[in-house]
């Protein structure tokens, strides 16, 4: 679920953030606070601790000779040992501090140990000892300060250890905010890339999973995919509107050449020239016609009485080409609201498709039933069908399953598209799918229910 919310995963990140400010805070004073234990254990009650009591055997019981090589090989990073005297000298000659020289006179017969802690300072620890040649020597234990020079400033100073507290989270929340913001560069980059005109730009997202930002770049992907299919539909619409107006304007033209070069036969090119303007005009209106606003439907229509008379219409016409068109119903009335003609156009067209396509001596099968809050048309043909990677594009302006059919076999293109756009005024949808007897076309129009 973390995975799969932005919410909790901000959430999380801050509490995370939140938590390892405290974290470093608690850890360094922890740290700093830990360094002198070492002395602190010395200074507790009780025998020595068990090194510095094998140190004071081995300078106890050794021979004198011995002692400067003992001594010399038990120096470390961590402690300086310096053996004095009665009269305050080293053993090795060395110079001795002047911290363990108070440490040293503080050794008596009655007092045998001291620690010595000075504030910034390492602790110095004195025990002494008993040679039968010197009689009472002092052994003085000098711990190095074992801090890095950036740690010890930290101890000292509290506005260090809040300036690393603040550049600890500040580092959490620059990568937490990248993190977060990763998804939103890609998207201004990829929009960025639409406005330049590569329409074939995408965010690279997972199909199905991940949090908003996911499902963001899910949704503009989809956006990116329609703007893409409706620019290439317009560049394709003015392509085709070309195409089509290129040749009735080019018999015009030739009509037109022909008429002022043989007089004798512009009666027969002015009635062509006239054939040719009517085409034109047709085929504007039906480009008008796909392209139209939304209508106010206030008006009512019964589809059965619509269905039954446009059937009846097709199957007259379709007579002459050894075709026929049903129609059956059980409804008695089927109210929708409407606008004009614009159902009766949507129809025609639908059956003129059908009729044109389906098979010599079979019938266009045309249903209309009740399905929950809508009516159900559906029309049926006998024909070969369409490829399924074609059934969305048969809706588009100007589409035709075989580009080489001419106007006179195959009309504009355009009766679908204009049915389509019918519909979705009516606030209903169309679609086609292959069955085994042709192709299918469904159409859904919401019931009229009165208030």
């Amino acid at each position: 679920m973390l995975r799969n919310s932005l919410y909790l995963k901000l959430f999380v990140g801050f509490w995370l953030i939140s938590s390892g400010i405290l974290a470093s805070w608690l850890l360094v004073a922890s740290y700093l606070d830990s360094q002198p234990r070492q002395v602190v254990e010395i200074n507790k009650p009780g025998p020595p601790p068990r090194f510095v009591l094998r140190l004071i055997y081995q300078l106890q019981n050794l021979p004198e000779s011995e002692l400067p090589a003992l001594l010399s090989e038990q120096q470390s990073k961590r402690m300086d040992i310096y053996l004095i005297d009665l009269q305050g000298r080293d053993m090795l000659g060395r110079t001795v501090p002047d911290i363990v020289q108070l440490a040293a006179q503080q050794i008596t017969p009655q007092q045998r140990s001291t620690v010595l802690k000075a504030d910034g300072r390492p602790p110095v620890a004195g025990y002494a000892i008993y040679r039968q040649e010197q009689g009472l020597l002092r052994v003085v234990l000098q711990f190095k300060a074992q801090r890095h020079s950036v740690l010890r400033a930290l101890g000292d100073k509290l506005w260090l250890r809040a300036l690393l507290a603040v550049l600890m989270s500040g580092l959490l929340c620059y990568l937490l905010s990248r993190l977060m913001t990763r998804r939103l560069e890609q998207l201004k980059h990829t929009a960025g890339e639409l406005a330049a005109g590569h329409l074939d730009s995408r965010i690279a997202v997972r199909d199905s999973g991940g949090d908003e930002t996911d499902d963001l770049a899910r949704s503009f992907n989809t956006m990116a995919e329609q703007l893409q299919r409706r620019i290439n539909a317009q560049k394709r619409l003015l392509s085709d509107v070309s195409h089509e107006l290129r040749s009735p304007l080019a018999r015009l033209k030739i009509a037109l050449a022909l008429a002022q070069q043989a007089p004798s036969q512009r009666p027969l090119q002015l009635q062509r020239i006239e054939r040719e303007a009517d085409r034109l005009e047709e085929l504007i209106e039906q480009l008008l016609s796909t392209q139209a606003a939304n209508q106010v439907m206030d008006e009512h229509i019964d589809l059965v009485t619509l269905l039954q008379s446009l059937c009846a219409d097709a199957d007259f016409e379709a007579h002459s080409k050894e075709r026929g068109v049903s129609f059956s119903t059980d409804l008695a009335q089927a109210l929708v609201t409407t606008r004009g003609d614009l159902l009766r156009k949507s129809f025609e067209n639908i059956l003129r498709n059908a009729v044109q396509h389906t098979a010599v001596n079979s019938r266009v099968q045309v249903q209309l039933k009740t399905v929950a809050n809508h009516y159900e048309v559906s029309i049926q043909d006998a024909g070969p069908g369409i490829p399924e990677s074609e059934l969305d594009r048969i809706f588009d302006a100007f589409y035709r399953v075989d580009d080489t059919r001419s106007r006179t076999s195959g009309g504009y293109g355009l009766g679908l598209s204009i049915a389509q756009r019918a519909i979705n005024q009516h606030s209903g949808s169309i679609r086609a799918e292959n069955t085994a007897a042709g192709l299918l076309v469904l159409v859904l129009l919401p019931r009229y229910r009165e208030s």
